[in-house]
């Protein structure tokens, strides 16, 4: 079965929370949580670097935390997307929507 490990750290304008592994209908319920609580408050920074799969469900739960950060005044950052992540983002069309970094401290100008 597939399974996604979180790792968060705190910073000073954001959280930067770890993906790895596979972000999908299965494993998707504590990124989906943490997202929800954080973007109110902060700035989240996805590390996607290790996601290894991602599905259209895991897309839909970026996207919804983009759209959240919006409308709460924050950003949602996704830091150096691996190849698979990457595809599934541009797959949608919205790849130019989000915001695409390299490192945390392309956060610190933001908010």
């Amino acid at each position: 079965m597939d399974q996604l490990t979180l790792h968060e750290k705190i910073g000073a304008n954001y959280v930067l929370l770890e993906l790895s592994g596979s972000l999908n209908a299965y494993t998707l319920t504590e990124l989906q949580e943490k997202m929800n609580v954080y973007i109110m408050d902060s700035n989240v920074v996805l590390d996607m670097s290790l996601l290894t799969s991602i599905d259209s469900a895991g897309v839909g739960t970026i996207l919804a935390g983009h759209n959240d950060g919006e409308e709460f005044g924050f950003k949602l950052f996704i830091m150096n997307p691996s190849d698979v992540a990457r595809h599934a983002l541009e797959r949608t069309g919205f790849f130019e929507l989000f915001h695409i970094i390299h490192s945390v401290t392309e956060v610190s100008g933001a908010q």
